[in-house]
């Protein structure tokens, strides 16, 4: 597959699926194919190459427990062995290393800047890091300049955005920042502008759905139409943060 179909295929998908956001469905089907790939059937932990990648990113406390929801008991041992034996090194180097930090009484009154214990920048560090957000991180950057290349050459693909629900707004300030670097100024009124007019339709569609979902449960409208406000919740929780609440437990296929 070309470099080129590897995101506009996805990112076509992710429009067709009108959801809340295509970044958030994106997201989510990169996290389950790595998942897959992680503690699925190929067996990847068996690897050496692959827990020594692992080893090295860790995961997040959201990763470890959607990791431990999987399933696989064997693949999450596998994974912990090599991965304990690994930080328990980088710990002792850490501790062997340490020295008390000099820190001024002008530094303790305000609080100070940053870390000043090397042991706790050691941990923020390893908090920072997870396998499966890395890799996210790594392929969200061409998804979103696909997708303003294909918003600016695709006439259907501008117009299935521009009549679709928008974004979440954790993405759609990504997108923001993204198109604010990399599109002429020339682009940026008229781009902003739409996307601008999207996110206020679309913000205003989700708090009718949950405002109506409010007034459901008054005695007087209890047989009233629900309208599209059954799902306003999980619905209202994504546009704002993103994700999807309602999900399953995303499984290992037996």
């Amino acid at each position: 597959m070309s470099k080129e179909k590897l995101y506009t295929i996805p990112l076509n998908d992710a429009v067709n699926a009108h959801d809340e956001c295509p970044f958030c469905y994106i997201e989510r089907n990169i996290e389950q194919d790595l998942m897959d790939f992680v503690l699925g059937s190929g067996s990847s932990y068996m690897e050496a190459d692959i827990r020594d990648m692992t080893d090295r990113a860790g995961f997040c406390r959201t990763h470890f427990k959607k990791m431990f929801d999987y399933g696989n008991t064997l693949g999450n041992a596998w994974i912990l062995k090599t991965h304990y034996m690994r930080t328990i090194g980088e710990m002792k180097k850490e501790f062997a290393s340490y020295g008390p930090s000099k820190i001024s009484l002008k530094d303790r009154l305000r609080g100070g800047s940053g870390k000043t214990n090397s042991v706790s920048a050691w941990i923020e560090g390893r908090e920072k890091s997870c396998y499966i957000c890395n890799h996210f991180a790594n392929e969200y950057d061409r998804y979103l300049d696909t997708f303003l290349t294909m918003y600016d050459k695709d006439s259907d693909f501008r117009n299935r955005i521009l009549s679709s629900k928008g974004f979440c707004l954790t993405h759609f300030g990504d997108l923001c920042e993204y198109a604010e670097l990399h599109l002429k100024d020339s682009e940026k009124k008229e781009f902003f502008a739409a996307m601008f007019k999207l996110m206020e339709e679309n913000m205003d569609r989700i708090s009718d759905d949950v405002a109506w979902m409010v007034e459901k449960f008054d005695y007087r409208n209890k047989d009233a139409d629900w309208k599209s406000s059954k799902d306003a919740i999980q619905r209202g929780m994504q546009k704002l943060k993103g994700g999807y609440p309602a999900d399953p437990v995303y499984k290992q296929a037996k």
